[in-house]
């Protein structure tokens, strides 16, 4: 099939798609123009990573509504070939099962309603339903709602109880390696940039507390996190805040339950330790600040040795008011609760 159109098709089809900003729409005027030029479907259709029956649909489309008809979304107000009880089905399904690839959707709507959709058809229904591509969260399995529930009530009680001096600190360990963390970034297209690594299984051991009032944090680098560290992190809580009580929430790890930190919470009165339910990393705090760290100071960055790491990281730490504007949206008190399905619900 070739020389269809005439010179003014030709040049209409070659302006709109100069002026086109809607890359599905410069696609069907291409595809006119190629089969024009003695292009066939299939040829066409390898072109533009497309099927050659959307190629013929696309000829159809024109020859009976000309360019206008190719700037439609093509499936908009059509009628879908599922019934609304099937659409439910589907949906009930989705929310259950997470599939890899619409045509893994496909699949199911054909062996359970005998329908057979393609995968940008699927694609479009999908996306029609609310449903986005992406990666599911990965949670804790053991995580009990309900004891994440009785925290957060008991986090309320002491913030709406404790005195203007009291103050309360999310604290935990951190672990980061010597070696970068690779991460999405902004690469020209075509070419791959490379980061170097280091050897070995060198790691920083950073134990710390961060207080959500004040919007600071306390980290101390130490050999290992166990008891004595967190003794010496205490130490420099107390000696940061010289009066109130001193709230401590942190995880279950077994050297916060040792006999050495009972002692030292004997004679140190000021000091509440507030442990945290089991599996419940959603409610500490300092976890999102670890993240936020990782992403600034180990995503993408190569340091010679452990030292210049260490360098980086402190300085990250003492200055972490210059993060403000971020750290507002990412440091909220707004925690979520581990469902046994795995949703989430924003408290």
């Amino acid at each position: 099939m070739d020389n269809f159109l005439t010179r003014e098709q030709i040049l209409k089809l070659r302006q709109e798609h100069r002026a086109c900003k809607v890359k599905r729409y410069a696609d069907r005027m291409k595809a006119i123009l190629l089969l024009n030029s003695g292009f066939t479907y299939e040829q066409i259709a390898e072109i533009l990573i497309l099927d050659d029956d959307t190629i013929r649909r696309y000829y159809v489309i024109y020859k009976s509504e000309g360019v206008s008809g190719l700037m439609k979304d093509l499936y908009v107000g059509s009628q879908p070939w599922l019934n609304k009880e099937e659409i439910q089905e589907l949906e009930s399904y989705l929310e259950e099962y997470v599939n890899i690839s619409a045509k893994e959707v496909s699949q199911y709507v054909w062996e359970n309603f005998k329908l057979d959709y393609s995968v940008a058809g699927m694609t479009a229904i999908l996306h029609r339903l609310g449903f986005v591509y992406k990666k599911p969260k990965i949670v804790p399995g053991k995580a009990d709602p309900i004891e994440q529930e009785k925290f957060l009530r008991k986090y309320t009680r002491i913030k709406a109880s404790k005195a203007k001096e009291d103050q309360i600190y999310f604290a935990d360990g951190c672990h980061p390696s010597l070696n970068p963390i690779a991460g999405y970034g902004w690469i020209r297209k075509g070419t791959e940039k490379q980061i170097p690594s280091n050897t070995g299984r060198q790691h920083l051991n950073l134990n710390g507390a961060y207080n959500p009032e004040s919007k600071e944090a306390i980290v101390i680098e130490s050999p290992t996190i166990n008891a004595q560290s967190t003794i010496e992190l205490f130490e420099k809580l107390q000696q940061k805040q010289k009066s109130g009580l001193i709230y401590f929430i942190s995880d279950n790890a077994r050297y916060y339950r040792s006999q050495m930190i009972k002692e030292y919470l004997q004679k140190h009165q000021r000091v509440k330790l507030i442990p945290l339910p089991p599996y419940s990393p959603n409610l500490n705090l300092i976890e999102r600040l670890w993240h936020f760290y990782k992403k600034k100071i180990l995503y993408n960055e190569y340091y010679e040795d452990l030292a210049q790491m260490r360098e980086a990281s402190m300085t990250f730490f003492k200055k972490l008011k210059y993060y403000g504007e971020e750290l507002s949206t990412l440091m909220t008190e707004r925690f979520q609760i581990i469902r046994p399905n795995f949703s989430e619900i924003n408290l």
